[in-house]
């Protein structure tokens, strides 16, 4: 019962997806949307993530400094460690996993709220694709916009780590020097892999959710609630795959 339901929903969600990819009607209409979700989706989640990068950049470097406090480990390791945790994991899954919460609810009742109201049978009525000119924004904005803020969480998450170190956790050189030692590029590369696919989930499934949507203000808060956790077990699974195959 529940794997039939499950594949039907799979489907449902697979030809949402190849309506929301079709040629648009209008690309300055689209452009518009683009830019109005960019700030949306993208701008008003800076904020959060810039507070949580820099707080969780000082407690993972206080932690690793506690847990590492052996007078035959060197302390710049501490600062290595707080890299690689950052790159890694913190920025890429953990930031997504917030946004999730965060764009994920906003997008499933937003798109939730225009189908009940039926703003969305309307947009079919005067002949635009609703699954292209609501979501295709929204996926592109995201997409764009999310390697950016990961970007900028692994700067503040280690510059988090720089200050807890000023802080007497250890010496600042120290914490400098371990930045740079082993330092692999590619690490970069993966967390920015990973953040597109994350972003592209993250908006794809919460779509999902509110574009289908019936009944009325409940359903909408219930399908929003669905929207967050699949996007987040989507980007815990995911995380794992993508894992296995870029790194190990």
């Amino acid at each position: 019962m529940y794997l039939l339901k499950w594949l039907n929903d799979l489907g449902r969600y697979f030809l949402l997806l190849g309506r929301t990819f079709r040629k648009p009607e209008s690309r300055s209409m689209y452009y518009k949307a683009f830019i109005s979700d960019l700030d949306l989706l993208g701008l008003n989640s800076l904020a959060l993530v810039t507070v949580i990068s820099v707080f969780v950049g000082a407690v993972v470097t206080i932690q690793t400094a506690f847990n590492l406090d052996d007078p035959l480990v060197p302390d710049y390791y501490v600062a290595i460690a707080t890299r690689e945790s950052i790159i890694l994991e913190f920025s890429p899954t953990i930031v997504s996993l917030i946004l999730a919460g965060k764009v994920g609810s906003n997008i499933a009742s937003t798109l939730g709220s225009m189908r009940v109201s039926e703003q969305i049978d309307a947009l079919e009525v005067m002949g635009v694709n609703p699954a292209s000119y609501l979501i295709a924004p929204k996926v592109l904005a995201l997409v764009f916009f999310n390697p950016i803020l990961i970007i900028i969480s692994m700067f503040l998450g280690v510059l988090g780590g720089y200050f807890a170190s000023m802080g007497g956790v250890m010496t600042v050189s120290d914490y400098v020097y371990g930045l740079t030692v082993d330092f692999v590029p590619y690490h970069i590369t993966y967390a920015l892999i990973k953040s597109f696919v994350f972003a592209f989930l993250i908006v794809t499934i919460s779509a999902y959710y509110g574009f289908f949507v019936k009944g009325g203000a409940i359903e909408v808060g219930i399908n929003s609630t669905k929207a967050v956790v699949s996007s987040s077990v989507a980007i815990i699974v995911s995380n794992y795959m993508l894992t296995n195959l870029l790194l190990v």
